[in-house]
């Protein structure tokens, strides 16, 4: 029997979840570190378990055993099919499981299953779209460094490139590179060393330098206006009609709205609920129709 229901949403750079009863009444949320799959399937499982160990206790209820929950994720990297199915055979013993891409349930929890279209923007980035047919559509999220246009880590390895030709004595410094420098170690082999260990969530990390420098820093300013560009981009690819509702989700989406074109933020609406709400709505689903686990 279920007792318990969990939507997740894991991702570069941190696990959220929120716990609900099994008639969907909402409980608690719980954060972690990330879960997205490129970072291990292991380490997703992990990230995730301690996201529900938090959920619980901040509702204050005992963690139940996993055999009387139902969960939902929507993670980083499921379009890797290999991936994927590898996370899925670890299953640690939930009752009930079923995992999507974050952008669909970015998308779910958007606009509470209706259609609709969203871009996801954090870490990295993605385009979703629900059309009034039923069917659905991905733009973007093809991954890090290739894809994920506008976000984070995109943002950061845009950052990092500024501030190794300023080292060099190609371009002049700005408050961007000197703050990029030295949160990366400030000498040419510390940066070097840095660059040699960097991963996804380390480049998206250097996002917060640009957005604290556009104010005073014309190449920060470029970097975000080409960011809001993409955006766009994902946008009309999603929906050229222009019809549908579209939500910007994400850590960086309130961010990045003042760099986005005007012709695009007369048409965004706010989001119903987060990728994390989406997932909930999923397993709900999932159970409703009588799925298999």
């Amino acid at each position: 029997m279920i007792d318990y229901l969990i939507g997740v949403d894991g991702g570069g750079s941190g696990t959220r979840v929120r716990l609900a009863r099994a008639d969907g009444s909402e409980l608690a949320q719980g954060q972690n570190g990330p879960s997205g799959l490129a970072h291990g399937i292991d380490q997703a499982w992990i990230a995730v378990g301690n996201a529900v160990l938090k959920a619980f206790a901040a509702a204050g209820i005992p963690h139940p055993p996993l055999r009387h929950i139902g969960i939902g994720l929507g993670l980083a990297g499921v379009h890797n099919r290999q991936w994927a199915a590898k996370f899925l055979e670890k299953n640690p013993g939930y009752a009930a499981i079923v995992l999507e891409s974050d952008a669909l349930t970015t998308l779910y929890g958007a606009h509470q299953g209706q259609p609709g279209a969203v871009v996801a923007i954090g870490t990295g980035s993605v385009g979703e779209v629900l059309d009034s047919d039923g069917s659905r559509r991905e733009v973007g999220g093809w991954g890090f460094p290739s894809g994920d246009e506008a976000g984070g880590a995109w943002i950061g390895m845009r950052a990092i490139g500024h501030a190794q030709q300023v080292m060099d004595g190609r371009v002049a410094a700005g408050p961007l590179a000197r703050a990029v420098i030295a949160a990366c170690g400030e000498r040419r082999d510390a940066v070097q060393g840095w660059l040699a260990a960097a991963n996804q969530t380390a480049y998206a990390q250097l996002a917060r330098l640009v957005l604290e420098s556009a104010a005073v820093d014309a190449t920060a300013r470029a970097i975000l206006g080409e960011a809001g560009a993409q955006v766009a981009l994902i946008a009309e690819a999603l929906d050229a009609t222009k019809l549908l509702p579209i939500a910007l989700c994400g850590g960086l989406a309130e961010p990045l709205r003042a760099y986005l074109p005007r012709s695009l933020l007369e048409r965004i609406v706010p989001a119903h609920g987060d990728s994390a709400a989406g997932a909930l709505r999923l397993i709900q689903q999932h159970l409703r129709e009588g799925a298999p686990c």
